[in-house]
């Protein structure tokens, strides 16, 4: 997975044209994450203590994302740390984070897409871990040159669990 994310982000900045800036990025942001359905169906064993969100918890979650901004402001990648609770089950997430803004305009469509590893702590000894994929879309707006906020939805897919999350961020 790391070697995935280093190899796009190389890639990616292959690709661009050699006149194009690069300069540092961030963003904050915060989410609810609703719960649509499981992923998996499991034949109950004697170990199994059940899903990895048993009772199909929603959850708020909060991200900081440092990255580098391409071809003039309109392409992100980064990596993020990020905080989940799905009510009462805490965790954490470890995300490379690629975002594309295709237009100049101080109102643009925002296109996402996450990848990475989280891990909840539930009802298991130790927790559970899983793959962190979520694809996104969203309207972006500039404050100025630096600054901007943006809101974006999508589908999450992680813990054996589809969630739709509804992201409120600003981009610095």
């Amino acid at each position: 997975m790391k070697h995935s994310i280093a190899i796009l982000a190389l890639l990616v900045g292959l690709t661009l044209p050699t006149e194009a800036q690069i300069a540092y990025s961030g963003h904050l942001e915060a989410g609810y994450q609703h719960y649509l359905l499981r992923t998996i169906t499991v034949d109950p064993g004697i170990n199994w203590r059940g899903y990895h969100l048993n009772n199909r918890q929603n959850g708020i979650a909060l991200f900081f994302i440092n990255g580098l901004t391409f071809n003039d402001r309109k392409l992100h990648t980064g990596i993020g740390l990020g905080f989940y609770n799905f009510e009462g089950v805490n965790g954490f997430s470890i995300i490379g984070d690629f975002d594309y803004l295709p237009l100049k305009n101080r109102v643009t469509p925002l296109f996402n897409l996450r990848l990475g590893y989280n891990h909840i702590w539930n009802q298991y000894a130790g927790g559970t871990g899983s793959i962190h994929t979520e694809v996104g879309l969203g309207i972006n707006y500039k404050i100025n040159e630096k600054f901007g906020i943006y809101i974006k939805s999508g589908i999450l897919l992680t813990q054996q669990a589809f969630l739709l999350p509804l992201t409120l961020g600003f981009r610095y």
